[in-house]
């Protein structure tokens, strides 16, 4: 394992340092990097591949993964770029509630100490590109913002998996996009569903228009009957 995730982790650098990047959106982040105050950042689980390179900056970053095999690569992959894990819940029934409970206080803590977490709200399973209320829970206990982002290339392959997932060609071009931030905690009012629901809105529309710049047509969520709640997933 240790070896494919170096593989991987290389991969990753190989096609950020042979590619030409726009940047879009980056006051959104910088605003609360230079008043030094925490938050949650958010990006599907499709777009995974190639976000460490986007936290150009050295600010403590955790981000939350599930406790399956995906997850243990997932924080292999991570260590080369400084981008520590928080363990989230387990999949199997009877261990959810525990693990979620653990994860969250790992979370609260880890924004309390002014560092920064990241989740894929849609992770780990799916539905594609929608969210769950974890997010928002986090965000609201934590009383930070959710801050969006995402990234396309030109040059790529999108696996036929649940998240389509985006496999980049290196010597390409691309684009990373910082959303406005997301205030979840004011409004006491707004049930956590309305909340993920905002969150998935924008983070769908930035992954629509980093795609129309790359010149494709963006990948669509999945379909989610009405009568369906929203899903729990939280984590990568």
């Amino acid at each position: 394992m240790r070896v494919v995730s170096n593989t991987i982790a290389l991969y990753i650098r190989l096609v950020h340092a042979t590619s030409r990047w726009q940047t879009l959106g980056l006051e959104h982040p910088r605003q609360f990097w230079n008043a030094e105050q925490p938050f949650i950042a958010a990006f599907w689980h499709g777009r995974l591949l190639l976000m460490p390179p986007a936290w150009t900056v050295k600010k403590p970053m955790h981000v939350l993964i599930s406790q399956h095999r995906d997850g243990e690569m997932i924080a292999r992959t991570m260590d080369p770029f400084g981008i520590g894990t928080i363990r989230g819940s387990s999949a199997k029934a009877g261990k959810k509630d525990k693990g979620g409970r653990a994860a969250l206080r790992s979370i609260l803590e880890a924004l309390r100490q002014g560092e920064y977490v990241t989740f894929t709200p849609d992770g780990p399973r799916g539905p594609r590109m929608r969210a769950g209320p974890g997010i928002v829970a986090a965000a609201r206990l934590g009383r930070v913002p959710i801050v969006p982002a995402t990234y396309a290339v030109v040059r790529r392959r999108v696996i036929n998996s649940w998240d389509r997932f985006i496999l980049p060609w290196p010597f390409n071009r691309g684009v990373f996009i910082w959303g406005e931030p997301i205030d979840v905690f004011t409004d006491t009012t707004e049930s956590l569903e309305q909340a993920a629901l905002r969150v998935e809105i924008a983070m769908n529309a930035l992954c629509e228009q980093a795609d129309r710049l790359c010149g494709h047509t963006p990948i669509p969520p999945a379909d989610q009957p009405a009568s369906s709640p929203a899903p729990s997933g939280s984590h990568a």
